[in-house]
């Protein structure tokens, strides 16, 4: 059995994001072998993800028995995307839910023939169901919790009927359903549908129903009211985690123009989904240092009454503006994609965010992959201090 069972990774939403994740594991892993551990062996016995995130997190438990090859699998998928093996990006499918969708808001008090099958989202990502029932195998998922390759996998949505957030995690563990304040948490069976529920980007994809205590609840992606990322993994028995972001933590600033235009469309949305995706997991981050930090205070004695612990905590993000990336990769979509989001200002520099989630080209996402690897060689030092415990 490994010796990983202390161990967390936390991957976060974002969309076509997530490829920089892709590239943090990848580069995490020729680190580990170049300092001689066994790369076979998964390192982290807690997986927890959430949207895109979710997607990976799965792929890697189902692989936790090689790790190396698990990752090779991933980079697979990650550097030869194509928008089209996510949504319909051909012209007839971006007619029926895209334009459909923005015609109804536009006028749809006039499109009474629409009222009674009103499209669900902008897109139909009907191609991601089939992507990832071909690329995850859930049986070894069993397995690999069976033989103590990996401790547990969470992935999170977001109830839209309930307003509350929404874990489900899977382990053979006697670890009880923890409840909090908008938070729930329920043992399941991970499955394809959890993780088209997790990555619903709200408006852009549809909502999904998910058996919840019994009942049916219509979920959406869990980045959403997700007031406490990391708490999930830490539920779960971490006691140390790697926490890869999709932006905002260190990537600078935007640069400000002294021109000032009413935001388009795009811009307000890809503002709403940056608050979404990035937000809570810094004010997370932020929460759980201070927490570390008074901790660190206390006396032995008091330490030992309260039920907080230390955690140790590893950040990888983005150095670089993933916006920016974005906007020199947009004419990578396809052209019926591309002229609906022209439509609302997505292919204009400002409205490059909302971009940036929907981008599952190849030339997007190999940067992104390119920049998670250069980003943490730079930490070496950091990612061999952070699984030091574990070489003892």
């Amino acid at each position: 059995m490994n010796n990983n069972s202390a161990t967390g990774l936390i991957l976060t939403g974002g969309g076509a994001r997530a490829a920089y994740q892709v590239g943090v594991l990848s580069e995490i892993s020729m680190i580990l072998q170049e300092a001689g551990w066994d790369t076979s062996a998964n390192p982290f016995g807690i997986i927890c993800g959430t949207s895109a995130g979710a997607i990976n997190a799965t792929a890697l438990a189902c692989g936790a028995d090689h790790f190396q090859n698990a990752v090779g699998d991933m980079l697979q998928i990650w550097e030869n995307f194509e928008a089209a093996q996510v949504y319909r990006s051909d012209s007839l499918g971006v007619i029926r839910s895209g334009a459909r969708w923005l015609s109804l808001w536009s006028f749809g008090w006039l499109l009474n023939k629409w009222r009674k099958s009103p499209p669900n989202s902008l897109l139909d990502n009907s191609p991601l169901e089939a992507l990832l029932s071909r690329m995850l195998d859930l049986p070894q998922l069993d397995a690999a919790l069976m033989n103590g390759s990996l401790q547990a996998l969470a992935v999170t949505a977001s109830s839209y009927s309930l307003g509350q957030h929404l874990t489900f995690y899977q382990t053979l563990a006697d670890i009880e359903p923890w409840v909090r304040s908008q938070r729930l948490a329920q043992r399941d069976f991970i499955s394809v549908q959890h993780l088209l529920a997790s990555s619903a980007i709200p408006f852009i994809f549809p909502a999904v129903a998910l058996n919840w205590g019994g009942n049916m609840e219509y979920c959406g992606d869990g980045s959403m009211r997700q007031l406490a990322p990391i708490s999930p993994a830490i539920h779960l028995g971490a006691k140390r985690v790697l926490i890869v972001g999709a932006g905002r933590l260190t990537e600078p600033s935007p640069t400000h123009t002294s021109e000032s235009r009413y935001p388009s469309l795009a811009q307000i949305a890809g503002h709403a989904l940056s608050s979404i995706f990035l937000d809570s997991l810094a004010v997370d981050i932020e929460r759980l240092m201070r927490i570390n930090k008074t901790l660190s205070m206390l006396p032995s004695e008091l330490l030992e009454k309260t039920p907080l612990r230390p955690i140790d905590l590893l950040v990888i993000a983005p150095s670089l503006r993933l916006d920016d990336i974005a906007s020199r990769h947009i004419h990578s979509l396809p052209l019926p994609v591309r002229t609906m989001l022209g439509g609302i200002g997505a292919t204009e520099a400002r409205g490059s965010a909302l971009a940036s989630y929907l981008l599952f080209e190849a030339s997007y996402t190999r940067e992104l992959i390119a920049l998670g690897r250069a980003d943490t060689r730079a930490r070496q030092s950091d990612v061999l201090n952070f699984f030091m415990p574990q070489a003892a």
